[in-house]
């Protein structure tokens, strides 16, 4: 090969390196200074063996630009090679394609987080009320407007959380896209902003904290109009407060890749928190049963991020393990009992209400377990194919 055409590319200085990518497919890599300046060059249009006299002269070293090209090709960046069209799949098609970054630039403004931080803070000043307390989501003695609020208000929060992700993500130019995915034994629904890491740093923190600033918001808003009302309404709008915090501290658990473990990778300055994690954690089982004779492979990370990614591991063990014991000793024994007297209940004998709630109780919890299997296995599939 002589001469390339790169696609569009964003990049941004990261310490000693350069964060390059395409933010059409979120595909991104960090390059050392030498690579930054191959890629310019390549990008002005010089041939190959024109960069590689280029970086000779002023590198002092030997640069093998044909197979930084063909690493280029690989990460998709290349969009021809001597006149001939390079062939890639098409970028993914984001979520929400109609909305442009220039319609939701203003979420980005500095003013909108002391906007809602003000909000809050009024919120605690004035105590509205809103127990932390069960009995503020049994808002109805009837069982069926409690759950109906539950599930309605739910979906909607968390597509609100989602859409606030989306919606950052785009102000800095990234697509974005919306889908189901897994973490362990929870169907969560999960917003790809990859690309990002292109962004400055206050837009990236911006995005990732973007979900949880719209629960916030949501729920001092709801409290706020709860103290102004009375009765049903009043009832209803607390609860409203109360649903809108308790995703909240699933946040927390920063092994299963929430907000706040981009939030923690972007602060360590990590490239790879958990992919970094989980081999450390497999190396150390592997050496503890005395399995391998590897290197330690966090020994290839810089010191900051060495540290980090041990500490880490730690994190990502104990909060895995804590996960699925409660799976298995809680919810999987609650979901089964449940799911075979529903069963139980479809059989002759029974009345036809009796009938109907074991019938609502099979196609809920059966249907919700099926849609789990399934986005876990189409996720789990998809990494194998890659």
């Amino acid at each position: 090969m002589s001469r390339v055409r790169l696609h569009t590319l964003d990049s941004r200085p990261d310490g000693d390196e350069w964060i390059v990518g395409r933010l059409a497919t979120g595909r991104f890599v960090a390059l050392p200074e030498v690579g930054k300046q191959a890629l310019d060059l390549l990008g002005q249009g010089l041939s190959t063996a024109e960069v590689e006299e280029r970086l000779r002269e002023t590198t002092g070293d030997d640069i093998d630009v044909p197979d930084f090209v063909e690493a280029l090709v690989d990460l998709g960046f290349v969009a021809e090679v001597d006149g001939r069209e390079v062939a890639s799949p098409p970028p993914p098609k984001p979520t929400l394609a109609r909305i442009r970054p220039r319609h939701v630039r203003w979420v980005l403004s500095p003013a909108l987080p002391v906007l809602i931080a003000l909000l809050i803070t009024t919120t605690l000043l004035t105590r509205p009320p809103v127990p932390f307390s069960y009995r503020t989501l049994l808002w109805s003695p009837h069982g069926s407007a409690v759950i109906a609020l539950g599930a309605g208000f739910g979906w909607t929060l968390l597509l609100l959380h989602e859409c606030a992700h989306l919606v950052t993500a785009r102000a800095t130019g990234v697509p974005g896209r919306m889908r189901l995915g897994t973490r362990l034994q929870f169907l969560v629904m999960q917003t790809d902003i990859s690309g990002i890491e292109l962004a400055p740093r206050r837009h990236r923190l911006t995005a990732y904290l973007a979900g949880i600033a719209t629960n916030l918001t949501v729920a001092s808003l709801a409290a706020l109009a709860a103290g102004a009302t009375h009765g049903t309404p009043r009832r209803i709008l607390a609860a409203v407060a109360l649903l809108a915090l308790l995703p909240l501290p699933f946040q927390l658990m920063v092994f299963m890749r929430t907000d706040l473990y981009f939030v923690l990778q972007d602060l360590t300055r990590c490239r790879d928190l958990y992919g970094d994690g989980v081999a450390y954690t497999k190396y150390a089982a592997r050496r503890a049963l005395r399995r391998t004779t590897a290197p330690d492979p966090s020994l290839e990370l810089p010191a900051h991020e060495r540290r980090a990614v041990r500490v880490y591991s730690v994190v990502l063990v104990v909060g895995t393990t804590l996960c699925l014991a409660f799976l298995a000793t809680v919810t999987l024994p609650a979901d089964i009992t449940l799911f075979a007297r529903a069963v139980a209940h479809l059989g002759p004998g029974h009345s036809a209400a009796v009938r109907l709630d074991a019938t609502a109780v099979v196609v809920a919890l059966g249907g919700v377990h099926v849609l789990w299997a399934r986005t876990w296995w189409r996720d789990h599939r998809g990494r194998r194919s890659s």
